[in-house]
């Protein structure tokens, strides 16, 4: 959706963003949000943290709050404006830009000396951020292969050696589609349904959700994404100069099994 200067806040327009922190998901609850930020400032080590896709702040803005500096990148102005309004929002610097090629202001990924030095000033800054995060599915969002290579490429370039990118993700949920069919629905209620098509071929698959107005009309948006798999994600990871350090079921630190239903992984970047 692009904005009247002819920027693209991408499927996360003004629509999207007006009822964003209104949404009812188990992400939005309070006990959710503690343990995120409680498993992410941990993981951050008194470091400084980069979320990719910050959006409205749902994370950013506690975090904040626990000491821990967070900027970010953000493609959508419209969620970024929410994020603004938030009491702590102004503080927190953020770029606009896709997440799998954009580097955050004043931070030139991707040129770092031997000292640590990014920007050419002299002072060095420990060769970057020690924790960058992307959550709550967003990952999928990059509807290519190609992109979420680039993503975490990104990511990498960000850290510092030994830091960490930590990602949550469902597991693709195949085994819920019947045999010979390829829609799972995920919700059904009064205002409204969601359901999922996917393509086991290319990975490719659409939410649509087909919601109930006042006025009692349907109105349908449909969202791209690409599903990924915890295996190949460690592939991509790789790719990046990064090794998976550790995997859960949640942000409780619950153990990750077959019968998970989504994973909150850590890659750490390899020491140059």
């Amino acid at each position: 959706m692009s904005t009247d200067d002819g920027h693209d806040d991408g499927y996360f327009g003004e629509d999207v963003a007006g009822r964003y922190d209104a949404d009812t998901s188990e992400e939005f609850d309070p006990g959710v949000v503690r343990r995120t930020v409680d498993f992410l400032a941990d993981q951050a080590g008194g470091g400084r943290a980069l979320e990719l896709a910050i959006g409205t702040g749902r994370i950013a803005v506690p975090l904040a709050e626990r000491g821990v500096p967070v900027a970010g990148i953000d493609m959508s102005r419209a969620m970024v404006a929410r994020l603004r309004a938030k009491p702590g929002g102004r503080d927190i610097p953020v770029t606009i830009g896709d997440i799998a090629t954009t580097a955050a202001e004043g931070y030139a990924a991707g040129t770092a000396d031997g000292n640590g030095d990014r920007d050419g000033n002299g002072e060095g800054d420990d060769g970057g951020y020690a924790l960058a995060y992307l959550v709550f599915n967003t990952v999928m969002n990059l509807a290519t292969q190609e992109s979420q290579v680039a993503c975490f490429r990104n990511a990498a370039a960000h850290l510092r050696p030994g830091g960490r990118f930590v990602v949550e993700v469902m597991v693709p949920e195949l085994r819920k589609i019947p045999h010979g069919q390829n829609v799972v629905p995920f919700h059904t209620g009064p205002d409204g349904c969601s359901y999922t098509v996917y393509d086991t071929v290319t990975q490719d698959a659409t939410c649509h959700y087909v919601t109930v107005t006042e006025d009692g009309r349907g109105q349908v948006t449909s969202t791209p994404f690409r599903y990924v798999w915890p295996a190949e994600l460690d592939l991509i990871a790789q790719l990046a100069g990064m090794r998976l350090r550790e995997r859960w079921a949640d942000w409780s630190r619950e153990p990750f099994t077959q019968d998970s239903t989504r994973h909150v992984s850590v890659w750490e970047k390899e020491a140059v």
